[in-house]
């Protein structure tokens, strides 16, 4: 079963300045255990050079460069106090902000081309002002819990990087598995001995081999 931790960075981060190591520690631990970290933004935020996220991006991209594995991690943008503006009209921008953000980010040699789809699954959704439109405001968290509640189904939010972790995982055992069986003793005494002729009851010893192997 695979299990998710959401870790919230408020705009409360704003009041620490970039690289402060607070920030980097909080940064790392996040993506240390976390599938989905959400960043809370303000609407009127996306577009701005001076957005009070951007340095916490710019640590996050960094801290990743230190965690990079097969696991990929979903930064899921919650834009808040969303205006009329069309979300259509609104994650276009934002993604090229986050572009730019990457691009920005000083990275070793071995990943100097390497694309910010390799390491993040980036989603986007926006909510009502709570204030303004408290009605629409709970029916889309509510929308946006439940996308939790089945994160691991077709379209949740850790489809992608569950599967992708989970093949990984079982190809390991798998090999680990096969190299157990191809050392093991009593298989290594069965393949000397049929070198030499036909072997007594081969079928029934190669079986109970292969059943514990499998089992395992």
């Amino acid at each position: 079963m695979c299990w998710y931790r959401a870790f919230h960075c408020s705009h409360g981060f704003a009041l620490f300045q970039d690289d402060t190591a607070f920030e980097k520690q909080s940064a790392l631990f996040a993506l240390a255990v976390s599938d989905i970290v959400l960043i809370n933004m303000w609407c009127h935020d996306i577009g701005r050079e001076q957005a009070a996220n951007k340095p916490l991006l710019k640590t996050v991209f960094q801290m990743m460069m230190r965690l990079f594995s097969p696991r990929k991690t979903t930064l899921m943008f919650v834009i808040r106090d969303k205006t009329r503006t069309q979300l259509e009209n609104l994650e276009p921008v934002l993604r090229e902000d986050i572009q730019k953000i990457w691009d920005s980010v000083p990275k070793p040699h071995a990943h100097k081309e390497t694309p910010l789809s390799d390491f993040f699954n980036v989603e986007v959704v926006a909510l009502s002002s709570y204030e303004e439109k408290e009605e629409q405001f709970n029916e889309q968290v509510a929308n946006l819990r439940q996308r939790f509640f089945h994160s691991i189904a077709p379209g949740g939010l850790l489809e992608i990087g569950g599967v992708m972790v989970a093949t990984v995982r079982c190809e390991e055992i798998a090999n680990e598995k096969f190299a157990a069986f191809t050392s093991n003793e009593n298989w290594c005494l069965l393949e000397e001995a049929v070198q030499s002729g036909p072997v007594a009851g081969f079928g029934k010893k190669l079986n109970s081999i292969l059943y514990e192997s499998l089992s395992e």
